[in-house]
């Protein structure tokens, strides 16, 4: 069985009431996510998190806390053991206009009403960066490591 890690970082920006979201675009079709992504090798995770920031909604954020690490591991039917662990952050809005990304991995990015949220296709990260956002666990560690499908 093939095993691969890849290590990410995101920013969960609340305003008013609003999350700042993104659309991920995969072979799968679109769903909401946070903006963030990949870290590259020999970057910070903090710089990867205003970055990737950047890239997807075109705003610079400036990061006020780490709320904690996300960790999910899934198996694949092509035969791969992946695991993610997904840096996550408290951020705000600093500057920058809202736009999209173009050629990347999103297409659109918006500030979507948190009551809105549950009624999103989104990914599971959505969720876990929330009540890591609203419980701000010491750890830094909100539910169970494991296995998700």
């Amino acid at each position: 069985m093939k095993r691969t890690t890849r290590v990410a970082a995101y920013v969960v920006c609340v305003e008013d009431g609003k999350v700042l979201l993104a659309r991920w675009v995969s072979e799968q079709g679109r769903r909401w996510t946070l903006p963030g992504g990949g870290i590259d090798h020999g970057e910070d995770p903090l710089d990867a998190a205003v970055r990737e920031a950047a890239e997807e909604t075109g705003y610079q954020v400036e990061i006020e806390a780490l709320l904690g690490i996300d960790s999910l591991r899934r198996t694949f039917g092509s035969g791969t053991d992946w695991h993610g662990v997904r840096v996550v952050y408290a951020a705000r809005v600093s500057g920058g206009e809202l736009r999209f990304e173009e050629h990347g991995s999103t297409d659109m990015a918006a500030w979507i009403d948190l009551a809105e949220v549950a009624a999103l296709d989104r990914t599971d990260l959505v969720d876990a960066a929330l009540t890591l956002a609203r419980i701000r666990p010491p750890t830094g560690r909100a539910g169970t490591v494991g296995v998700r499908e």
